[in-house]
């Protein structure tokens, strides 16, 4: 029988991971046409990949407040979106989704990591934990590719895996 640490480790992963319950953040930006990234939003102020920056910003700045003390995050809503008139290039929206990853993987590391208290307090932020860390960015993530797969459908952009 599991241990009810390595029970609360493997749903944290498979919750980060996504595909349970709603399409995988790989699946959903996958195959995305490169001519439609900075498609505007129907009713909207932002872009597809306005929402895509917005989701790594975000994500990266949960992580760095859980890894370094003397983070401070950014002014929102201007430090965690781009200027409405910003635009990606086919790089610039590469780089945005491995950026997500890369920032993904290290939060990922904390739910491996044995060590990990996820109920303590975060030393230099009393209050907050590693757990409600990681379920922030789990839901985060999670709305964000919602969203994703939602635009696609709607502006006829199908993501390649239908669920």
């Amino acid at each position: 029988m599991a241990k009810p640490d390595q029970v609360l480790r493997g749903q944290l992963l498979a919750l980060l991971e996504g595909g349970q319950a709603h399409m995988s953040f790989d699946d959903a930006v996958a195959g995305f046409p490169m001519k439609e990234i900075n498609h505007k939003v129907p009713y909207a102020s932002y872009t597809i990949w306005h929402a895509l920056e917005h989701l790594r910003r975000a994500q990266r700045d949960i992580r760095l407040f859980v890894e370094d003390p003397d983070y401070v995050s950014p002014d929102f809503p201007s430090g965690y979106w781009p200027k409405e008139d910003e635009e990606a290039t086919p790089a610039r929206w590469r780089k945005t989704i491995a950026g997500i990853r890369s920032d993904l993987e290290a939060v990922k590391g904390w739910v491996r990591n044995r060590k990990t208290d996820f109920f303590g307090d975060i030393p230099h932020a009393p209050g907050y934990t590693i757990f409600r860390e990681v379920l922030l960015v789990a839901d985060h993530n999670a709305w964000h590719t919602s969203e994703l797969v939602t635009l696609r459908r709607v502006l006829n952009l199908k993501p390649v895996k239908e669920y």
